[in-house]
């Protein structure tokens, strides 16, 4: 015969109400801790601006599972080539420039000629431990 002692029962109830009640908190927070660098993307955020040889472009990060912006990445490392029209070879300078907007991450390109380009991105996002990388196609007019 199995004997039970009810004064366990009570407090091994807490103890289970006390452990959901923490998961409970903690489950919302934990969100972005969990994605992985397959869960964003790189697009574009506004028209591209031509100015004499150079173009500006401008580029949000987004978290996929919810669709927001992801301001104050570290951008890395960018690359600005031709890969879009078969020429993976032709590379033009790219410089990563300041933006008022901390969700936007601004690139100045020097492309040599019109045509659809690629900018390769590689970003650290705060929280994440691996490194996001994406490419944005580009049309740069004559």
């Amino acid at each position: 015969m199995f004997l039970r002692d009810r004064g366990a029962m009570p407090s091994f109830r807490r103890m289970l109400s006390l452990t959901s009640l923490v998961l409970g908190m903690l489950l919302p927070l934990s969100g972005r801790g969990i994605a992985a660098a397959q869960d964003y993307r790189f697009e574009l955020a506004g028209p591209i601006v031509k100015s004499g040889n150079t173009s500006l472009v401008k580029i949000r990060l987004i978290h996929i599972s919810d669709g927001k912006p992801i301001p104050a990445a570290i951008v890395i490392n960018s690359k600005f080539d031709m890969g879009p029209e078969g020429m993976e070879t032709m590379t033009a300078p790219v410089k990563t420039v300041p933006s008022t907007d901390p969700a936007v991450y601004q690139f100045e390109v020097q492309p040599s000629m019109p045509g659809k380009w690629a900018i390769g991105i590689v970003a650290k996002v705060q929280g994440e431990t691996e490194t996001v990388r994406g490419t944005v196609t580009v049309s740069i007019p004559k």
